[in-house]
């Protein structure tokens, strides 16, 4: 059996479409039909060469949903259902060892041996099918998988960001989560944002202020909870600043937190905490560049908790998942434009033109 997948062969050139032959599946391996990818900010910069971990040639691709073809064995969901021919699953887009230190004390996220498809593996690592970009794809029998039959097939699609976006911004929020009456701040309102204001609402924080340069997101972000927004094209830090201190009698926000990945919206978003608040930067999925800042007045004087966010596991994972299953129309908007597989250069470019929030590649 073959499947049809794009290739990224060298870096900044057009992804090729070539074929590849599936190897027969291990014990506990599932085959998968991908139904849906979701193309990720993070596939851009790989696409770039920004991301050092990035092998060539890959397929990427770590956001996926799916149909299940092929069960090697027996192979069971998280929910601890038997996963079947036909089933729509979607899984955690990272994979770890279950056996190390991390794994073992609650911190998977940071297992030494852990590898997300589309990211880690190129296609010289059997299976060689390792990225959501493709017409099929072997999960690993390690891989945590939901069932999400539950799910109308006309919302499938929409789920494509819960293991990237959505798990990431839970993770945010198992650190720091606002209490009801709280105001929270959130930088930047692409997919990782707009979970970050959803899970805000969800958590009764009373003013939900939304960060961005770009108006159509700032419309989606009233959608999620926002509710007030500041438009860093017509504002100035320094005016972004006081309009927080004035929703807040002076005193700055109870959390912030960062989605955009940007050691300079960083540097502004600290000088947006309140004394003893919170400051979360989730949005660095590859190195962002470097600030300089003073540890006595912008994390000792004012007490601040500072915690940084990297990616996420299962737990996250079905957090996201819940909280889109309660609002998914409005999760359903994320995804601007759905495309052919075929068309994967032309959904990345309109990404980088800022012309697509989320797009869903259709293999």
């Amino acid at each position: 059996m073959k499947t049809q997948a794009q290739v990224l062969v060298a870096f900044k050139q057009p992804l090729q479409m070539q074929a590849f032959d599936l190897s027969p599946l291990g014990e506990g391996e599932v085959l998968v039909r991908v139904t849906y990818a979701g193309v990720c900010g993070s596939d851009l910069h790989m696409a770039s060469g920004e991301d050092p971990r990035t092998p060539l040639p890959i397929i990427l691709g770590h956001e996926g949903v799916g149909e299940v073809v092929e069960v090697a064995g027996e192979k069971r969901s998280v929910g601890g259902r038997t996963l079947e021919a036909g089933m729509p699953i979607l899984w955690n887009r990272g994979v770890v060892c279950g056996r190390c230190f991390f794994c073992t004390h609650g911190q998977p996220h940071l297992c030494p041996e852990r590898f997300v498809y589309g990211i880690h593996r190129g296609v010289d690592v059997p299976p060689h099918v390792n990225g959501c970009y493709s017409q099929y794809l072997p999960l690993d029998a390690r891989t945590d998988i939901l069932i999400i039959d539950d799910v109308p097939a006309e919302h499938h699609k929409t789920l494509v960001t819960a293991s990237c976006s959505g798990a990431t911004a839970a993770h945010a929020f198992d650190h720091f989560e606002p209490a009801g009456g709280e105001t929270v701040v959130v930088q930047g309102v692409g997919p990782l944002g707009c979970f970050m204001l959803a899970l805000a609402r969800d958590c009764g924080a009373e003013r939900i202020v939304a960060v961005d340069l770009a108006a159509a997101r700032l419309d989606l972000a009233r959608r999620f909870g926002a509710t007030h927004t500041l438009n860093c094209q017509e504002t100035s830090a320094q005016e972004r600043r006081q309009a927080v201190r004035d929703l807040t009698d002076g005193r700055g926000a109870d959390a912030v937190y960062e989605a955009v990945g940007k050691a300079s919206v960083v540097r502004e978003g600290l000088g947006l905490v309140r004394p003893g608040g919170r400051y979360v930067t989730a949005g660095f999925g590859q190195p962002g560049g470097t600030m300089e800042w003073d540890v006595f007045a912008d994390l000792v004087r004012p007490d601040l908790r500072y915690v940084g966010v990297w990616v996420s596991h299962t737990r996250h994972m079905e957090r996201a998942v819940a909280l889109m299953k309660r609002n998914l129309d409005d999760f359903a908007r994320m995804i601007t434009h759905t495309m052919p597989l075929a068309d994967a250069n032309a959904a990345h470019d309109l990404m980088r033109r800022g012309e697509a929030m989320k797009v869903a590649l259709e293999p």
